[in-house]
């Protein structure tokens, strides 16, 4: 579920669980292992990219559904494990949005340091309350360390879902290039970043994004639970039901 790719010192780890990368507790965990293990391989940066046209369509909604609570319940402890991962690995992570990216597709890319767009007709954004799913706090957190306490506060509690031009105009996206640019450009900003200084770049870095780490360094297991325990809600159960509905009639 993770296409590997070595570029020097920089490590490509491309999502390819087809059709749309939706994220389940596999991919999750893979995702994890990957990240974790690319400093002790001597890798020295990442890139975080996806499918062209999708980089990931968040939580695969229709499979979860199917699923009893004690795996809903390891399913968020793993997105919480993953976010752990990006958030704190030593070296910089770039985001590569290949294209679409909603809720779990900008959760993952919001924990990277860095996000570039691919230009086109995406939709990027934290949609979760359109479906019926609260926001979890340490992913609202992430979010405010990127755009403005307003801008958050807008984005989140309305699921807002936006172009890439409307992304990079709030901070939600740091550039937009040409789509079959927006790979290499990530590679490239990885390689000016570890062109300098390398023990000051760490050092700041680290102060940097102390703030991002230390969500991590708080005991969520209430969270957890109060997360898990909204899934199981009527109201979102209908929502999501409705959802999967359609994403099958799609096909």
């Amino acid at each position: 579920m993770i296409l590997v790719r070595d570029h020097k010192t920089v490590r490509e780890l491309q999502l390819n669980r087809p059709p749309a990368n939706a994220l389940n507790l596999e991919l999750m965990t893979e995702l994890r292992r990957a990240v974790e293990a690319a400093p002790r391989d001597g890798v020295r940066a990442l890139v975080l990219s996806g499918r062209p046209g999708m980089f990931s369509a968040g939580l695969d909604i229709p499979l979860l559904l199917t699923l009893d609570r004690n795996a809903i319940s390891d399913l968020w402890r793993s997105l919480y494990s993953l976010l752990r991962s990006l958030a704190s690995s030593p070296i910089p992570i770039a985001a590569a949005i290949t294209g679409h990216a909603p809720a779990g597709g900008t959760v993952l890319a919001i924990f990277c340091d860095w996000r570039i767009v691919a230009e086109g007709d995406w939709k990027i954004g934290l949609s979760e309350v359109q479906v019926g799913l609260p926001l979890p706090p340490i992913i609202f957190l992430a979010l405010r360390r990127l755009v403005s306490a307003q801008q958050a506060q807008q984005l989140a509690t309305r699921g807002l879902l936006v172009s890439p031009a409307q992304a990079l105009q709030v901070g939600l996206v740091d550039h937009i290039v040409p789509p079959d640019q927006v790979v290499s450009a990530a590679i490239d900003w990885c390689e000016t970043l570890l062109a300098l200084p390398q023990n000051a770049a760490a050092y700041t870095r680290r102060e940097a994004r102390a703030d991002l780490t230390e969500i991590f360094a708080q005991d969520r297991t209430r969270e957890l639970e109060e997360l898990s325990a909204a899934w199981w809600e009527p109201e979102t159960h209908s929502v999501l039901r409705q959802m999967a509905e359609r994403l099958k009639n799609k096909k």
